[in-house]
């Protein structure tokens, strides 16, 4: 008796933690953005130094020979008029790319990433010399500098060679230092407009209602299935960054479009919540047709007598007459013959009946009860779509 009310109080907490999880929905955090608080892109040329004989042939990449040269000479060794003989392998031209987050202060560090533009092999072991990083203005946001980090490698010899991932490309952690900062004044702002990540008015407009419940002292106003505008009140004591947490913590119930997501080239396929199925009828069976060619060689005994000569057609030419047939050789000769086996398999699937689904796990318990392979289920849910039976959206990728 016991076993079975315990059993029941864990069978009651489970259903309450679902449902507490249907109601809770999503942050607006994880499912929008504040409006102009966005990153930017950096990128800028480098060079790579230190390369084991693995970095760009200086007599095909000019660019990377001027750039030794460039650097040898703000070293104070003058490089002029003798770019053509530099026969340095251990030097690699990259381009240098980093994303600047919103809000960062000089000093701060950042992740850069390295890829070779010449003929490097592979920038195993380099060092990337001090990189200007640019945005798209043309100013100078971050400068990068260290040890570039492969997370794999390549080695080989003439007659083998191993590799393992990409090895002209790499990463340099905390590599870039942020010089100057993004203006933003975003406390002095008083309206801030929270945009969805994927755009829904079913979703836009529950989270304006949801804003507008939690916060009595700010104006809210859906704009369009996009963007939802909150405007701090007169009465509004607050910072803007408190405004912004507040906000972000609320929970809205998202709401997606009924969406069938296939994968020829993997057999994946993926259903949201909402996909439904009407009554239909679906029979499947594949036709395997198998053809198998195999030689055979029919080889004589030794010393076999020759086949007999036909004399009309065999008789030797008279001259001058042309003749092509061709001269027997003495003796017993191998024939080759060809010998092909065809089968045809086909399966024999009765009509099944697949019942309405409500449920997502309806749905795929209806589609399994016909014993179809994942491939085969994409080509079961187009022909179901062609029928007018599934209330979804196919997206093939």
């Amino acid at each position: 008796m016991k076993k079975q009310c315990l059993r029941i109080a864990l069978i009651v907490l489970a259903l309450s933690f679902f449902a507490t999880g249907l109601a809770s929905g999503a942050r607006i955090k994880d499912i929008a953005a504040i409006g102009g608080v966005r990153d930017n892109q950096l990128i800028g040329y480098g060079v790579v130094v230190g390369l084991a004989g693995t970095g760009d042939d200086l007599t095909k990449n000019l660019f990377t020979a001027a750039s030794l040269a460039n650097i040898m000479n703000r070293q104070g060794v003058s490089m002029k008029d003798k770019t053509a003989a530099l026969k340095a392998d251990n030097i690699a031209s990259v381009m240098v790319t980093a994303t600047l987050p919103p809000f960062a202060k000089n000093g701060s560090k950042i992740d850069v990433m390295v890829s070779s533009i010449g003929s490097a092999k592979s920038l195993q072991g380099g060092t990337l010399l001090m990189t200007p990083l640019r945005g798209a203005d043309g100013e100078v946001y971050a400068v990068a500098q260290g040890a570039v980090s492969l997370g794999g490698y390549s080695a080989g010899g003439a007659g083998a060679s191993a590799v393992k991932n990409h090895t002209r490309v790499g990463a340099v952690a905390n590599g870039a230092t942020v010089e100057k900062e993004l203006a933003y004044d975003f406390n002095s702002r008083r309206i801030l407009m929270i945009n969805l990540q994927q755009p829904d008015f079913t979703t836009c407009t529950r989270m304006a209602q949801v804003i507008k419940n939690a916060l009595a002292s700010v104006e809210v106003r859906q704009i369009d299935a996009f963007s939802v505008s909150v405007k701090a009140g007169a009465d509004f004591s607050g910072s803007l960054p408190d405004l912004v947490f507040q906000i972000e913590s609320l929970d809205v119930p998202v709401d997606a479009p009924a969406v069938v997501v296939l994968n020829e080239k993997t057999g994946t396929v993926v259903m949201g919540d909402n996909v439904r199925i009407s009554t239909v009828a679906v029979a499947h069976g594949n036709l395997s047709i198998q053809i198998k060619e195999d030689t055979r060689v029919s080889q004589p005994q030794p010393f076999a007598p020759a086949p007999p000569r036909n004399n009309a057609k065999d008789k030797t030419p008279a001259r001058g007459e042309k003749t092509a047939q061709a001269t027997a050789l003495p003796g017993a000769q191998t024939v080759v013959a060809a010998d092909t086996t065809l089968g045809v398999t086909e399966e024999k699937k009765q009509l099944m009946v697949v019942p309405q689904g409500v449920t997502i796990f309806e749905v795929v318990r209806a589609l399994n009860a016909i014993g179809v392979s994942p491939r085969d289920l994409i080509t079961i849910l187009q022909a179901i779509k062609a029928a007018g039976a599934l209330q979804a959206d196919i997206k093939i990728i």
